[in-house]
């Protein structure tokens, strides 16, 4: 299984994700916000990107001011920054949006460890779909996703997963 905690698998992957390591080291994205234990999740870790996937940083705050303070201090510099707080999956989240070159970037914090959030648990789970699969199924996830469903809703449909999907991947046995 990769580390996903270590950027460095992006090095020898995809050229978007060796775009993605070139992006998040030159402009230290995941050094600076390292007190937050980050981890890059979503679809460009796991190879199943489409052209406007987005680089998703889940991080753990245990003071939500503090987190909010130092993510304006570090990128509200940067091309269209917003940051807003809301309530998912009964957590209070902080959700921040800015361009870094050709990036799209999206830092996620909730005070819940990393690990242990749905960003980070659902990737896990679809990289041992994917890994359990062929090469067509990849394309399938893709291909739903150029058609605009979202990734959890692809896999959903691919596994015939009924109820909600989000929880069912969470409990999905290979």
């Amino acid at each position: 299984m990769i580390n996903f905690k270590d950027l460095s698998y992006l090095q020898t992957g995809t050229p978007k994700q060796q775009a993605a390591f070139d992006v998040l080291t030159h402009y230290k994205v995941l050094e600076n916000l390292a007190e937050f234990d980050p981890i890059l999740v979503g679809t460009i870790p796991i190879n199943i990107d489409i052209e406007n996937s987005d680089l998703d940083i889940v991080c753990y705050w245990k003071n939500k001011s503090d987190f909010i303070e130092k993510t304006k201090q570090l990128f509200e510099n940067e091309n269209r920054f917003t940051i807003r707080e809301d309530l998912i999956n009964n957590q209070e989240s902080v959700i921040a949006n800015f361009f870094i070159d050709a990036f799209e970037i999206e830092i996620f914090g909730q005070n819940i460890p990393t690990e242990l959030q749905n960003g980070y648990r659902h990737m896990v789970i679809e990289h041992q779909i994917l890994s359990s699969r062929d090469e067509n199924f990849r394309l399938q996830i893709i291909n739903l996703k150029e058609k605009g469903i979202k990734t959890e809703p692809a896999f959903g449909l691919l596994l015939g997963l009924k109820g909600n999907v989000y929880e069912e991947l969470l409990d999905y046995k290979i």
